[in-house]
């Protein structure tokens, strides 16, 4: 049977008129081997997909055996054309970009890691829009956990465009965090490293600075997610697209009632008319000593 994520509640905008102010009972999770065995093909949500891909409906994504990989070169040249505008961007970093691109593309033969193939497209909406984050964010000498990484995103290019940073990624199917523990050691990125788990069971034993979510899941789910755990991180940060607004208002709710705060929005605008996309910035609370 093909992997699966275990798929989110709705988050319908209704529900924050009617939700219950008492704290939400646990709802049993499986173990990550019972998990496995349920799995199918993940959403582009799930996959950290922003948006629908242009010629693909993203529900009906389904192994690829014939992903194109193009030359490395080619992958370059796309990633050199989608940070055409940036300032500061390191040197080599695109090299290494398109060098994790090429693990991606082909892992993508073998299960479902992303629905965006072409290379521009994949230059600007995944690696310009993970890259982003190392500009806005204080990460030089913290730590984070990539809640969900599926591919990679936003955790590998995050820990390549800031190597003073530890980078924990985490998915709770062993295939896809087999394919990033696997990628991180054939690229010898010396800052990240990979589990597979549950986050949730992952952050009851472990402390970061940042906890990060892309495009998994609403604001009001992922804060449900990490209401036994919110005091083991500093930060929870959630890049969103252009909703975000709409999103953060339904969840406003459970956000204050489980001691999260809205500290920083980001907004910025993807090259071509590739669409709009916020990072938002909750402050938990082990940031705010409590």
């Amino acid at each position: 049977m093909p992997d699966r994520e275990p798929e989110p509640e709705p988050d319908a905008e209704a529900e924050d008129e009617i939700e219950d102010e008492a704290e939400p009972e646990d709802e049993a999770s499986p173990a990550p081997e019972a998990q496995e065995a349920q799995d199918a093909p993940p959403t582009d949500e799930e996959r950290g997909v922003k948006g629908p891909p242009a010629t693909q409906d993203p529900d009906k994504v389904v192994d690829n055996p014939d992903t194109p990989l193009p030359p490395r070169s080619e992958l370059q040249e796309a990633l050199e054309r989608a940070f055409a505008g940036e300032e500061d961007v390191p040197a080599g970093l695109l090299e290494r970009y398109a060098e994790h691109a090429e693990h991606v593309l082909e892992g993508n033969r073998r299960m479902n890691l992303t629905a965006i193939l072409d290379p521009f497209e994949l230059a600007v909406k995944h690696y310009l829009d993970c890259w982003r984050t190392t500009r806005l964010l204080p990460l030089m000498g913290r730590s984070m956990l990539d809640m969900g990484s599926g591919a990679g995103f936003p955790g590998i290019p995050i820990a390549l465009g800031e190597p003073n940073m530890r980078v924990v990624l985490c998915d709770s199917t062993k295939k896809r965090a087999d394919f990033c523990a696997q990628t991180i050691e054939a690229m010898g990125i010396k800052n990240a490293s990979a589990v597979w788990d549950r986050a949730e069971e992952h952050l009851a034993r472990n402390r970061y600075d940042f906890v990060i979510v892309r495009a998994v899941s609403s604001v009001r789910e992922n804060v449900r997610l990490l209401r036994k755990v919110r005091h083991s991180h500093k930060d929870l940060v959630m890049l969103k697209g252009p909703s975000w607004s709409r999103e953060a208002r339904a969840g406003e709710r459970e956000v204050e009632r489980l001691g999260f705060r809205l500290d920083t929005v980001w907004e910025h605008k993807l090259p071509e008319e590739m669409g709009g996309r916020a990072i938002l910035v909750y402050r938990a609370p082990g940031g705010m000593g409590e």
